[in-house]
């Protein structure tokens, strides 16, 4: 199975993009795309409007933008798919970061009469920051620029120049048009200079890699305390298993009280486990009678974490009021929640350039980028996000508001 998701500035194309494939690769219901028939009709079109296929907000219909993530799912007779359609407007940029958090790869589309422009730069940059490791750049609407071979080389170069710089295993270039299919599913006649592949070809030839660490970590969610009269008198710890694998009789330590026991019984849903993989959720049974709360992590005795109450981590500034040093969140990193203050900035990156900007950064704006250093009120335990996206990463929480502020990679 893959994981993808689409990025790239507003009316590059991206919702039109999904439709298509979800259309030629016959993913669609009659029933739906009578639906997409009708709304299209009702809209002044003489054309079924793909793009709507995933805009299921009434205010995305109204207004014909993206505005919160939405996942769709398509199976061909070889791979199955999830997407994740993000928006393009800047004000929604949370949103982008919360679908391609757990992208194995991302396109990322570029209007052919627009150019590259800076929100093209800014999710390339952060789907680099996310780690997500297969990129493949779309330059959208070639039907509109004659299907001219010169406009895609040059933002071919421009966006290769940019792209030098950051961390991806593979980076493909594909001119296309969403509306009329070329190149999507199947290859465009009218771009014969092109020899490369379809979007779909692409994506059925990427390599899924893991993105999870070898050691294994449990943030527990629930503790499952025992019922009156029930034989089993254990506590069952509930959470999802971040990296490696766990078997029954494995030592393992209890974070942050660092007390050891040996995991006595393992149940995934109503069926009882010798082993578990990375990604499943799991209840587990200890041999010992030990103090286990929520937000405390368990591990495996030989792959042990540090706790630590200063952190150094790259992060992106979502919210829409500026934010200066010295500024009190909510770190909320896998299961706790502890409070915290924003240091100070150590660099701010361009995202037209992908420069770090060294030296005294004042305040962020929305969507800015930097290098930050948090002091907790308690210990952490926490893994470089290079190592573990799940225990790697957090967000900042506005005490007042609740509102998400800020998302961030520790470094």
């Amino acid at each position: 199975m893959l994981r993808f998701a689409t990025a790239g500035s507003v009316d590059d194309g991206k919702s039109t993009l999904i439709g298509r494939l979800l259309f030629d690769s016959k993913s669609l219901f009659e029933d739906q795309l009578e639906a997409l028939r009708q709304s299209s009709l009702k809209k002044g079109l003489d054309f079924v409007d793909l793009s709507l296929a995933t805009d299921g907000l009434k205010a995305e219909r109204e207004q014909g933008i993206t505005i919160d993530v939405a996942y769709r799912y398509f199976t061909t007779p070889e791979r199955k798919f999830i997407i994740a359609d993000t928006p393009g407007h800047v004000q929604y940029t949370r949103n982008m970061v919360t679908g391609a958090s757990t992208a194995d790869a991302m396109i990322v589309l570029i209007d052919a009469r627009k150019g590259v422009l800076e929100q093209s730069r800014r999710h390339a940059y952060l789907a680099s920051l996310l780690r997500v490791p297969h990129l493949m750049v779309c330059v959208n609407k070639m039907d509109l620029v004659e299907y001219s071979q010169t406009v895609f080389e040059t933002i071919r170069s421009e966006m290769e120049l940019f792209l030098h710089q950051l961390d991806f295993q593979s980076v493909r270039f594909i001119p296309i048009s969403a509306l009329t299919g070329d190149n999507v599913v199947e290859p465009s006649e009218r771009m014969s200079w092109y020899t490369g592949n379809t979007v779909l070809r692409e994506l059925h030839s990427i390599e899924v890699i893991g993105h999870d660490s070898n050691n294994p970590r449990l943030p527990v969610q629930v503790v499952i305390r025992p019922r009156p009269n029930e034989l089993d008198d254990h506590r069952h710890y509930s959470g999802r298993l971040s990296g490696g694998a766990l078997e029954v009789g494995d030592k393992v330590m209890v974070l942050p009280s660092e007390l050891s026991s040996t995991i006595l019984r393992m149940t995934v849903g109503f069926e009882q486990r010798s082993r578990v993989e990375v990604g499943e959720s799991v209840s587990i049974e200890l041999a010992d009678e030990i103090d286990v709360s929520r937000g405390d992590m368990i591990v495996s005795d030989s792959a042990r974490m540090a706790g630590t109450k200063e952190i150094f981590a790259d992060i992106c500034w979502l919210h829409s009021k500026p934010v200066s040093a010295g500024a009190k969140f909510l770190f909320r990193h896998s299961t706790i929640s502890v409070k915290c203050i924003l240091a100070a900035f150590d660099y701010r990156i361009d995202v037209n350039s992908g420069r770090k900007e060294e030296g005294v950064v004042p305040s962020l704006q929305m969507n800015d980028i930097a290098g930050a250093q948090l002091r907790l009120s308690q210990h952490a335990f926490v893994d470089k996000y290079i190592e573990d996206r799940t225990t790697g990463s957090f967000v900042l929480i506005d005490e007042f508001t609740n509102e998400t502020v800020a998302a961030g990679m520790i470094r």
